[in-house]
């Protein structure tokens, strides 16, 4: 375990390079066993997700160099893989998107009871199994475990999920590239990731229509080609750099190759009193500006941030607004429309001397603008959170820890680095196990 120092009430200034996102890369990772041609990946993250992936495939036998220093990536798959001693790996949820390139490759795949990611409430395996089995699959329980058996070319399917599940859809993806003849996803997820993602597999030869919309035309290959690929900007940083900016007074610009999706991205920062500028391929929040919620013209009701599936406010953004709200002058109601129990984090933030009430596992109310006081906070599982708790200690005057940081780790590489480069005294700890 790993806490994050850090001595707070310095306004944070300059540029930053954003990484890669890790939701748009551990899919296109997943999706190179579909294809026993080379793939080249460009500005790989050096994050812990990434690398148990790469150890995956080197246990299934496949060629893999990775420079981190450069973040680029080369993996080949067509080598005689052996699966036997290979154990899906433990602690991210994302291994479940590994299973069509397993079935592609070896007819099975065992799913075991531990595949986890973040603490973000149940985060249900069914849907991904109804997928499976639209495309021809076989499921049933197996010692430890869901063991998945299928032919390895795909029948094409016709499916509606449930709910916009990013996972579930990426999965869908992998199967009806694969599969012999046209296949539809309705009710599809449609983030910035999967479009992205959406893109890679077109480089490999899959044929999809509807990339960002709710509905999904895939027109399968018999085989897919090797692809060679640089990713895009994280959104999430970007938004998140921009916060950390406007939570400590300071002014922070950040490159961002997608600024036509931060419409409503910018609008939310808009609630707390932030203004944010993009121009020449970077955005900025405008330092000097209170923090002050803006009241809505609605007067019996709340401010109030919303987050759910895309074309929302992204539930993994929620808690650098919680963190805003915090410190900005007036009230917000904040309302995860997609986890239960992913806002229990209240008696943290009361640890800084934070006003915050939850209402129910799904909404929590802040009153914000009261004097902070430095403090050592627990953070869950969750790597944003661990992020918005950081945000608060950046803000307070004097030295907070925060423990339990590691997930961080997850999806931002060089964060504390990037922190430094912006003025901020901050330092990892490391904790005895």
């Amino acid at each position: 375990m790993a806490s994050l120092v850090v001595n707070g009430g310095r306004p944070l200034s300059g540029r930053i390079s954003p990484s890669a996102n890790k939701n748009a890369v551990l899919p296109v990772l997943c999706a190179t066993l579909l294809t026993r041609e080379p793939v080249t990946l460009e500005r790989v993250p050096d994050v812990t997700d990434v690398r148990k992936l790469l150890d995956f495939f080197r246990a299934l036998g496949s060629a893999v160099e990775a420079d981190f220093s450069s973040g680029r990536v080369r993996i080949c798959h067509g080598a005689a893989l052996d699966p036997k001693g290979a154990r899906l790996p433990a602690g991210m949820r994302s291994v479940v998107m590994l299973i069509p390139g397993l079935l592609h490759r070896f007819g099975r795949a065992l799913i075991e009871d531990e595949a986890k990611g973040c603490t973000l409430g149940v985060r249900e395996i069914d849907p991904h199994l109804e997928v499976l089995r639209a495309f021809g699959a076989d499921v049933e329980p197996a010692a430890g475990g869901i063991l998945v058996t299928a032919p390895k070319v795909f029948s094409p399917a016709r499916h509606w999920l449930d709910y916009a599940s990013v996972t579930t859809t990426e999965n869908f993806l992998m199967c009806a590239a694969l599969a012999g003849g046209a296949s539809r996803l309705v009710n599809a997820a449609c983030e910035p990731h999967v479009q992205e993602f959406s893109r890679f597999l077109s480089l490999m030869g899959a044929r999809i229509a509807g990339a960002g919309t709710s509905t999904l035309e895939v027109e399968g290959a018999a085989d897919l080609a090797g692809a060679a690929y640089a990713f895009e900007d994280d959104f999430h940083e970007v938004a998140t750099f921009l916060a950390l900016g406007a939570v400590t007074g300071g002014q922070v610009e950040v490159r961002n190759s997608a600024p036509d999706q931060f419409a409503l991205i910018d609008r939310t920062f808009a609630k707390f009193g932030v203004e944010i500028r993009h121009l020449g391929g970077w955005s900025r929040n405008l330092a000097g500006g209170r923090l002050q919620v803006r009241a809505p013209f609605t007067g019996h009701l709340l401010q109030k941030v919303e987050a759910a599936p895309w074309p929302y406010i992204p539930a993994d953004l929620l808690p650098i607004f919680v963190a805003l709200g915090v410190r900005a002058e007036g009230q917000v109601l904040f309302w995860n429309k997609v986890y239960e129990g992913a806002l229990g984090w209240t008696a943290e933030l009361a640890k800084f001397g934070a006003h915050a009430v939850t209402c129910d596992p799904h909404r929590i109310i802040t009153f914000g603008g009261q004097r902070l006081s430095p403090a050592e906070v627990e953070s869950p599982y969750i790597i944003r959170v661990a992020i918005a708790l950081l945000m608060i200690a950046a803000a307070t005057d004097g030295r907070s820890v925060i423990r339990n940081a590691d997930p961080i780790r997850r999806a931002h590489p060089g964060f504390v680095d990037n922190l430094r480069s912006l003025g901020a005294e901050v330092a990892w700890q490391e904790e005895p196990a």
